[in-house]
């Protein structure tokens, strides 16, 4: 997978005159959820934010990278624009990489010390838009200050904590709706429908069918002869196909479950 072929890459040429201490970057921006571009953090409000930083401290975006719906615990393989960012340090097209924030770049702790030291090692390095995070990022600071090894570390662990709860708030959230009998999401069980809202419902069609063929199998009918008796009766399947014996069994089987 090479940068230019790359649908989450965008080149930016260098000016003219561009001084000595400027440095040219690959920005790389992430978004794992819609709700993050609602709150603040979306592609647009990261890409603004490093554009200014980028003018205030005298460095060149040779490169924009990003990757959208993608969670900060996934690798390489799965981050196309970071893969992209890190290839443009290691082939020497930019000199380092900036995000956002930390978090952009990764929210697992073990995978956030990998990409610096992959990036490190290519002789480039990590810049945050965060000045209270950029500090820590310096592999020389580091070296002669340990503090700002263990400060980066920590929050690594932060951030990977904060999707951790994320995760279980989510978590709690759909264990305390399906105790509502609220639906998660997924194929809709025939006998129910959604709603305006986006909530299970019975459908009085498909409950009646499922009456219909309980009474079938109790009077002694074969699975085939119920399909055959549901169709001719004008019982429509789920998606308007054909009645299968398979179908019949699994839904008597669930209504025998439930009673």
């Amino acid at each position: 997978m090479g940068i230019s072929s790359s649908k989450s890459a965008e080149r930016e040429s260098r000016p003219q005159g561009e001084t000595s201490r400027s440095r040219g970057l690959a920005a790389y921006l992430r978004v794992s959820t819609d709700r993050q571009a609602e709150h603040g953090q979306g592609l647009d409000i990261q890409r603004a934010t490093i554009r200014h930083w980028a003018e205030e401290n005298g460095h060149q975006i040779v490169l924009w990278t990003h990757d959208a719906g993608i969670s900060g615990s996934n690798g390489l393989d799965d981050r196309e624009g970071l893969f992209d960012a890190i290839s443009a340090v290691q082939d020497g097209t930019a000199e380092g990489i900036v995000v956002y924030k930390l978090d952009r770049l990764a929210r697992d702790f073990v995978l956030q010390e990998t990409l610096l030291a992959m990036v490190w090692k290519a002789g480039g390095r990590i810049y945050s838009c965060s000045s209270g995070e950029d500090g820590f990022l310096d592999p020389d600071g580091s070296t002669e200050d340990p503090s700002r090894t263990m400060v980066r570390q920590i929050l690594g662990v932060i951030a990977e904590y904060e999707r951790s709860m994320i995760r279980l708030r989510m978590r709690a959230g759909k264990l305390a709706k399906r105790a509502r009998g609220g639906y998660l999401g997924g194929r809709v069980p025939f006998g129910y429908e959604l709603d305006a809202d986006g909530s299970l419902v019975e459908s009085e069609r498909e409950q009646a069918a499922l009456k219909r063929m309980t009474e079938l199998r109790s009077g002694g009918k074969s699975l085939q002869a119920i399909c055959d008796i549901l169709t001719a009766e004008g019982f429509p399947t789920k998606h308007g196909g054909k009645w299968q014996s398979a179908t019949v069994g699994q839904l008597l089987k669930r209504q025998s479950a439930r009673s």
